[in-house]
């Protein structure tokens, strides 16, 4: 069910203020869009995962637990490797914006109890 623009405005400056409030949480609760997938990452850990299967292979068919165990270790490390995020060097992180004197800014949290109390006293 798709959000209706009222509320995918509302979702926006949420986002925005926890940026704003905390950028520390909310980078590491959201996906960054500084980081993306990497095809290199991709098909580099796809041949590693197929080599380790290979091997996985040959140490079963050798009944060598020694190549086997390194099979699975070369595998595991390839599907590691290819759902790695990479993070762009041309990207630089937002600034944090500097804040005006004069008016106080008002948490997070304060600032949600305010809009609640104001839809409360619109319906009654």
């Amino acid at each position: 069910m798709p959000l209706s623009e009222h509320e995918q405005k509302l979702l926006e400056q949420l986002e925005k203020q926890l940026h704003e409030d905390d950028p520390k949480f909310a980078s590491s609760m959201g996906s960054d869009p500084g980081r993306s997938w990497s095809t290199r990452h991709l098909v580099i850990g796809v041949l590693a995962t197929l080599a380790g299967v290979l091997l996985l292979l040959v140490g079963v068919t050798l009944q060598n637990i020694f190549v086997g165990v390194l099979g699975f270790v070369v595998m595991g490390a390839g599907v590691y490797y290819a759902t790695m995020r990479n993070s762009s060097p041309g990207k630089e992180k937002a600034a944090r914006p500097d804040r005006k004197s004069g008016k106080p800014r008002s948490s997070f949290m304060s600032s949600l109890e305010q809009r609640w109390d104001e839809r409360h006293r619109g319906e009654s």
